[in-house]
């Protein structure tokens, strides 16, 4: 089963930054649009797997989201900065049938 979740990719001059709005704690970095779409929609798919197998829920997805592009003098945007905003069908993650896991847990993979 799939889903659409909101995302947004930030150009800051060197590279890109992707993130979900509704799926916090997870984002992704590339230097192309093309790079930074498959970089964010595997995260995001694998961050998901994670909330699962955690026993957190996963989010339900926003049918639209806002960006705030007002000047911010304390944190300026670079020269050429431009936002991006689309929707990304994710896979949402099968319920496993787990006995014990293989290899490192995600608090593993964070410390």
């Amino acid at each position: 089963m799939t889903r659409q979740y909101p995302v947004i990719y930030e150009w800051s001059g060197k590279n890109f930054a992707g993130f979900a709005p509704d799926i916090p704690g997870c984002m992704a970095t590339a230097k192309t649009l093309t790079k930074i779409r498959l970089a964010l929609k595997g995260a995001l798919e694998s961050h998901l797997q994670w909330m699962q197998d955690d026993g957190d829920p996963i989010p339900e997805a926003s049918s639209e989201t806002t960006v705030d592009m007002s000047d911010d003098p304390e944190f300026p945007n670079p020269p050429g900065y431009y936002v991006v905003v689309e929707k990304v069908d994710l896979q949402l993650p099968r319920k496993r049938r787990t006995t014990a896991r293989k290899g490192l847990s995600r608090e593993a993979v964070l410390a």
